[in-house]
Parts: structure tokens; sequence; C-alpha cells
């Protein structure tokens, strides 16, 4: 039977995202989340918000897009596997370990915050230039504005 490593969260970033490189110019790119497990208190009956924090390393393009468009704030969902590493101490005080989720897809939710992150800023459409594909031959001519797609076309 195969072994299943797999981690789904909905989190807030704490920070703004850390970006380095490894020694062969492969992007490495650390956020941390923060994701509230919400529980009702046994004395008072009231509900409360307890914060768990998780670092997610993501790699190559992906890496680069997250230090270019996340700020401290904004929410993400990030789909990934948990991944345990051990080292020893720089100060030879013995060996530290750490857990943490290696992404494969990190995805951007709610609006994209109008300057800085964190409070409920308005959506800042994306500029013409940025919204623009690379390539037209990559778009189906459906929806490269050569005209509506007729609902013969629909799959469904």
């Amino acid at each position: 039977m195969a072994n299943i490593n797999r981690v789904i969260l909905v989190g807030n970033l704490t920070k703004d995202p850390e970006m380095r490189a490894t020694a062969s110019g492969l992007a490495v790119c650390t956020i941390r989340i923060a994701v509230n497990n919400r529980r009702k208190k046994g004395d008072t009956g009231e509900w409360v918000e307890e914060p768990n924090y998780f670092n997610v390393t993501t790699f190559g393009a992906q890496a680069e897009n997250l230090a270019r468009f996340l700020v401290k704030g904004r929410q993400v969902a990030v789909d990934g596997r948990l991944s345990w590493r051990e080292w020893e101490a720089k100060d030879g005080s013995g060996k530290r370990e750490a857990v943490e989720i290696i992404a494969d897809n990190v995805q951007f939710i709610g609006p994209r915050e109008a300057g800085s992150g964190g409070g409920g800023g308005e959506y800042s459409a994306p500029t013409a230039a940025a919204a623009a594909p690379a390539a037209a031959a990559d778009i189906p001519d459906a929806w490269a504005g050569g005209g509506a797609a007729q609902d013969d076309d629909i799959p469904f």
C-alpha cells in the first residue's frame, strides 16, 4: 500500500515572502502562514481562535511569483506535502529539527490589496500590459476576441 503525505491549508501570511536562490540558481521562496483553529472554551463557553503557524517553501517560477505578488496579510490556499529536516546547530548545542510544507501549488485567495497587505483594500485591476497574453496563438479563437463562443462549442 502506498504512503500518503498531503497537506491542504488556507491561511494568511504573517510576514512578507522571503526569496533566496540555491547554489545552482534555483529560486526558493519561503512564506509563513497562520491558520486559525476555532474552539469553544469549556469554562466560559465562548469561542476562541487559536492560531497555528506553518512554514511553506516553494521553488522555481512559483517561488518567483509568490515573492513578486504576495504581501503580509494576504490569504492563500496551499497544497503540498510535509517535509522533516534535521541538522546540527552551528553553536554545537545539539541537533535541531523542523517540519515544513513543500508546496506543489499556492493559490492567491481574495482580492489583491491596493497598497500594502493586511487590511480590506479594494481590488486593483491589472494593467493592460500585465493582463495581455504572451502569445495570441496560445489562446483559442473563441477566447481571443474573434467572436463569442457558440452554444455548440461548450462541451457540456
